[in-house]
């Protein structure tokens, strides 16, 4: 499911972040690649240890938190903390599909089931840059305001496309869902927007708790934890 979620920092947080990353200590950001993704990457990133990338990796997190979209879009079990990073002077990202399994402070691991760029600049800042998607219905270009999020599949193949002028600046992380597969994922976020939908149109009150039984039973049948 490729979904486009808006707003989840609103533009004072989103100036504020971009004010400290700005002053930010960038780094190259092959170092948390492998050796192929390090064949195609050529960007910037806050080094993983940064205390500024664990100040506003809570930052995105509570707002993630507190948006009832992003929750229902990837039923999160496990969350990397964000990591940030920056595309100028042609900088890119080739077609690459990321790693399945990464490890998390503690030494627990999650798998990548659903990734997610948090934009954090102005399409009109930069040219290029496009977060560029291929699936089986072919690529999909993905260029958003600042503040707004894009969620995918993990196993998707993607790419960014080089930044010709300004910067690109964005927080990137992954998620290990409670639902693994994408399909069932997909139909449970569907029925869940049909039932808040149905909710708000007074539809009748056994039927809507039928359905929401439905909901429910689905993803006790479905979750991994």
């Amino acid at each position: 499911m490729l979904l486009h979620i808006p707003d989840i920092l609103d533009k004072a947080q989103v100036r504020a972040m971009r004010d400290s990353l700005d002053q930010g200590a960038w780094t190259d950001g092959r170092e948390t690649v492998g050796h192929q993704g390090a064949k195609v990457k050529r960007n910037l990133q806050l080094p993983d240890a940064s205390p500024l990338r664990a100040e506003l990796g809570r930052i995105v997190l509570d707002a993630l938190a507190r948006n009832p979209t992003y929750h229902a879009a990837t039923l999160p079990l496990r969350t990397l903390t964000p990591r940030f990073n920056r595309y100028e002077g042609g900088g890119q990202y080739g077609f690459h599909i990321d790693g399945a399994v990464m490890s998390l402070p503690g030494g627990e691991q999650l798998r990548s089931d659903v990734s997610c760029t948090l934009f954090l600049a102005e399409p009109e800042e930069y040219d290029g840059g496009e977060l560029i998607i291929s699936d089986t219905y072919g690529e999909h270009e993905v260029k958003l305001p600042a503040g707004d999020i894009i969620v995918y599949p993990s196993s998707s193949l993607h790419r960014v496309a080089p930044v010709t002028r300004g910067a690109r600046v964005a927080a990137f992380f992954w998620v290990q869902s409670l639902i693994r597969d994408d399909g069932k994922r997909r139909l449970l976020f569907d029925l869940d927007a049909s039932i808040q939908a149905l909710a708000q149109g007074n539809a009748d009150a056994q039927a809507l708790l039928q359905l929401t039984g439905v909901y429910h039973n689905l993803l006790r049948q479905w979750a991994e934890t």
